[in-house]
């Protein structure tokens, strides 16, 4: 991989992280935001697989679906298989609490939060753990 894909996967993965921070963030203290905090785990989410088939060589879809991007990596690596169940819970929340509904509910429960933060956690640190130590933020 050259410096300039080493550098790419790194920001891919330092915005992953910054996504993951946020959702703690969000989630914390007297006021919490939960459902922007959720967007952000959903986030980091797509972010540390876009990382990973980046440094595969691979051009990312422009999609937010997490499952869909595993299954992608999964070409690569199958240990990535057992995520995709991680995929699967945090794709729909790239959209389902960022935009006013008559019919949804606005705000995520702090169960789903929770659900959500672990999903995005897992899927971050399996990331590293599958990449060289050089392109690791």
């Amino acid at each position: 991989m050259t410096e300039a894909g080493k550098l790419l996967v790194r920001r891919w993965l330092l915005k992953a992280f910054s996504d993951l921070e946020s959702a703690k963030r969000l989630a914390s203290g007297e006021d919490p935001r939960l459902d922007t905090a959720i967007y952000h785990c959903q986030q980091c989410g797509e972010k540390a697989i876009k990382g990973f088939l980046v440094a595969q060589g691979v051009e990312p879809d422009r999609t937010h679906d997490v499952a869909q991007l595993i299954e992608e990596a999964i070409e690569f690596d199958e240990s990535f298989a057992p995520l995709i169940s991680l995929g699967v819970e945090l794709t729909p929340y790239a959209t389902l609490f960022r935009y006013p509904s008559v019919t949804l509910r606005s705000e995520p429960t702090q169960e789903e939060f929770d659900v959500a933060l672990d999903a995005a956690e897992r899927i971050y640190n399996f990331v590293l753990s599958r990449l060289p130590e050089e392109v690791r933020p």
